[in-house]
Order: C-alpha cells, then structure tokens, then sequence
C-alpha cells in the first residue's frame, strides 16, 4: 500500500492547525479510497503556544507524530527536518507532500496532484498560483508582487523545466526522487533558513534532472490568522543571493528513472 507522508512545519500555528488538520481527515478518507495510506509528521519549530498540544490532540484521529525542535531554528530547519524524517520511514514507492501549516493549502488538493504526477509520470508536483486556474484570494499587493518577481527572477536566471511557481511550498514528491537528492546533496540539501528554502529545493531537484508539473492552487491567505511571519527586505535579498549562488555551483544529477504510471 502507497503511503502519503505529510512533512508540515509550524510555528506558532495554535489558531490554525485544528482546522487544517480537520480538512486532513477528508483526505485520509479519500486516500483509504484509493487503497492509500495518510501519514503527518508536524514538526513544531520551537513554538511558543500550544502548538503542539493542538497537533496531539488529532492523535487519535490522524495517524500524526509530532517533532520537536526545541527552539526557533527557522523554516529551512524545519523542512528539512521533515523531509528527513519522512524519508526515514517512507518506501521508495511513497509520496512525500510539504504544506504551510496556517490552513491557507487545503489538503484536498494533493489528490488532483497524486493523479497529475502519475499521468505525466513526474518526480514533483507544485500547487501553483501561476497555473492555469490558479489565483491567489487576500494577499496584499506588496506580497503579490514579491511572489511573482521572485519566480520570475528565478525563471530566468536557473529555470527548471515545468514549474512557473518557484516559492510555494505546497508540493508532492516521490520519495525515491527526494532519497536520490538527499544522498547527492547530503547537509547541503537545504541550506536556506527562511522561506527561499522552498525555492532552494525546486532548483536544486529540477536542474538535478527531476521531472516537474504543476496543479492549479487558490491560495486562500483570508483564511491566514495572525500576521506573515516572512521579513519583506531580508527575503527579497536571499533570493537574489540564491540565484547566483545556484548559478555559480554544479547541480549534481539525480539519475532520474522512468516511472511506471500504475498507482
């Protein structure tokens, strides 16, 4: 049986995450459907409410682990904590999805990325704003923009084939894609502390020769409770840096296989 492995970082995310874990149950539904299986590993980033208290209190209704960091260690921290994790438990034959955890992402939507990642038998799957049906409800206009410059500047200067979205983190991978790069690049799988890391990983993995498409998302940031917790001049500065850092370093291949379209 395949399993979906959820890496999901949150910080701070009390308010949120009893609702989006909520939607996760649909899903769990959905997924034993398809003979399927739900796994959620939260990784709690040294939060400073009840957090993880909120994620256990699914415990009995999700099959979810929560993963602490002790304290604050930033969003790349975090991920790659995740994704390690997951990579620990999942089969070659898995999925592994990344998400926010401040129920802007509904989950329902890794079905329709679960379909289109085995129709054209892709690694890597991004929800995407930029997509065909994509489009984003409540972002303010300063975000908007940072959003678009940021993968359009990425676009042209280390395209990846197939991927208009280079920042969302609303993603689903094969597992044995992201085993293949978590052995090329080892501790420099991510590097990026803040929230390039999701642009960071999209590089390394597309120019590394992954296979990626794309599924229109609706980014609902109304839904978002609290304020952003991304630093407007200190992002857009990383970006910047990460282009020419990608630019200037040798992406090592992955020895991408062809995949069957059986799921």
């Amino acid at each position: 049986m395949k399993t979906l492995w959820i890496a999901l970082p949150a910080y701070n995310e009390e308010h949120a995450l009893p609702a989006l874990l909520e939607r996760y149950r649909t899903l769990d539904q959905e997924l034993r459907g398809r003979g399927a299986g739900l796994r959620i590993l939260v990784v709690d980033d040294g939060s400073r409410d009840g957090t993880a208290e909120a994620a256990r209190a699914f415990g009995s209704r999700l099959a979810l682990e929560v993963i602490p960091h002790g304290v604050n260690c930033g969003l790349g921290a975090a991920l790659r904590t995740g994704l390690l994790a997951a990579l620990a438990r999942a089969g070659d034959g898995d999925l592994i999805g990344t998400m926010d955890a401040d129920d802007t992402h509904d989950p329902a939507l890794f079905g329709a990325m679960w379909d289109r990642l085995e129709r054209e038998r892709a690694d890597l799957v991004i929800a995407s704003r930029y997509a065909p049906g994509g489009r984003e409800i409540g972002l303010t206009p300063l975000r908007r923009v940072l959003s678009r410059g940021a993968s359009l500047l990425l676009s042209l200067a280390a395209p990846v084939r197939g991927a208009r979205d280079y920042t969302c983190g609303f993603r689903l991978y094969r597992a044995a894609t992201l085993r293949r790069a978590a052995e090329a690049w080892g501790d420099r799988l991510i590097e990026e502390a803040g929230f390039t890391c999701m642009a960071e990983l999209l590089l390394k993995l597309g120019r590394g020769g992954a296979r990626v498409a794309e599924s229109p998302l609706v980014l609902r940031y109304d839904r978002k409770v609290g304020a952003s917790k991304m630093k407007m001049t200190r992002t857009i500065a990383r970006y910047f840096a990460l282009a020419r850092r990608i630019r200037a370093r040798p992406v090592p291949a992955l020895r991408i296989e062809p995949e069957s379209s059986s799921s």
